[in-house]
């Protein structure tokens, strides 16, 4: 019987419902709580890889365009459109940095 659950007060609600899980946690309360699947967004390795291969993708695209445009002379004076690709391509790259720099840990 496992059953996902994103909150602590929701597996104390199950338990206070469910006499059949309050038996088993009287008897082994670590098998009863390791029935209960936390769903962790941390662990979700398919979302992550999504959102590293958007911004990835998003900073070549915008290298690409930065390129085209400066080749094609399409700019004609107007500085502000590389510039604002400069921004958004430097945004990408600090939110790329940002997800995969390993976390800090703790010292204990």
């Amino acid at each position: 019987m496992n059953k996902e659950m994103q909150t602590f007060k929701q597996f104390k609600e199950e338990l206070e419902k469910n006499s059949e899980l309050q038996n088993e946690f009287k008897e082994d309360p670590l098998k009863a709580v390791q029935q209960f699947e936390p769903k962790n967004p941390r662990n979700d390795v398919w979302v992550y890889r999504l959102v590293v291969s958007a911004l990835g993708a998003a900073i070549l695209l915008i290298i690409l365009g930065v390129v085209v445009l400066m080749l094609n002379d399409s700019v004609d004076g107007d500085g502000k459109l590389p510039t604002i690709f400069t921004a958004i391509g430097s945004g990408a790259i600090g939110a790329l940095a940002g997800l995969l720099a390993p976390a800090p840990q703790r010292a204990e």
